[in-house]
């Protein structure tokens, strides 16, 4: 485990530089290139340095092993904290709609939108290029880990690269078309914004499965019901649930085994069963199994 910590941290503050540097750099080009979209970027790389900071809190916590006030362990924290990033990009949308929005409604009044400046389209470029870079290493070494946190903050990141997609061509089409088309810049914020809110939702609702006790996916049970079924004394599983604990996840069964057995044989079948799951699931894996005579 404390590998797996040191892992996520050295991941985490990666992505965490690349962020500020990005976020600095981006401000000041949407500021001297006079561009909402830029400024809508930079706002959301904020975002991405705040929930880089949440993430190496929640996993030092996470890591803890169970204890007098946690049996299952401290598991959950890893959820938590990708209920915040969800959040956190929520934050986001909502402020670069809100802020796109107003200037459309001043174009549509008739008010004349500044357009803008080339160093606002090659921040846009250089973002697309860090940010995918650090979506890359991060959904890679998430994935390796099972830390379902990383995956969540490798999502943060592919946001960020594709709003600024969406701000490289919002303020490309305002450099390039004219004046009459530096609207195109204020609406780029808003599908930036739109973007962050689809991928805040995907985010949100994995974690609140999680934070209520949602069961592990159909297919994931089957195959639970077919390795305790592969044991040919054993028959009727029945009683399952499951539910997963950040990385981990938990199993509890019923099955039925001949009532004339020595509890000793039906200990060892349970414990066969136990050692089996762990092996497909990983070594963290809790396992509850409670043996009943067939009837």
């Amino acid at each position: 485990m404390r590998e797996r910590e040191k892992e996520i941290y050295k991941v985490t503050i990666v992505g965490s530089a690349g962020n500020l540097a990005l976020l600095t750099f981006k401000f000041v080009a949407g500021v001297l290139g006079n561009s909402s979209a830029m400024i809508a970027d930079a706002i959301h790389s904020f975002s991405d340095f705040v929930t880089d900071l949440v993430v190496l809190l929640f996993v030092k916590i996470s890591v803890k092993p169970q204890d007098a006030s946690h049996d299952y362990g401290h598991g959950k924290f890893e959820t938590i904290a990708s209920f915040l990033i969800g959040l956190a990009l929520v934050g986001a949308a909502i402020g670069i709609i809100v802020s796109g929005s107003e200037k459309l409604a001043l174009w549509w009044d008739g008010s004349e939108l500044p357009a803008p400046g080339w160093i606002a389209l090659w921040a846009a470029v250089l973002s697309i290029l860090v940010k995918e870079l650090l979506y890359q290493y991060t959904v890679r070494r998430g994935n390796a880990l099972d830390s379902q946190v990383m995956v969540a903050n490798a999502w943060h990141h592919r946001s960020d690269a594709l709003s600024s997609i969406g701000a490289a061509i919002g303020i490309g089409g305002a450099i390039g078309l004219g004046q009459r088309w530096t609207v195109l810049d204020p609406i780029a914020s808003i599908i930036v914004g739109l973007m962050l809110m689809r991928v805040a939702w995907t985010l949100l609702q994995r974690s609140v499965n999680e934070l209520t006790e949602c069961s592990l996916p159909e297919e994931t049970e089957q195959e639970i019901t077919q390795i305790i079924c592969s044991f040919p004394d054993v028959c009727e599983p029945h009683n399952l649930r499951t539910r997963r604990i950040g990385n981990r996840i938990a199993i509890e069964a019923h099955v039925r085994m001949d009532g004339s057995l020595p509890l000793s044989v039906t200990h060892e079948r349970a414990s066969d069963i136990e050692r089996k799951l762990k092996t497909h699931f990983g070594k963290t894996t809790h396992v509850t199994i409670h043996m009943e005579p067939i009837k």
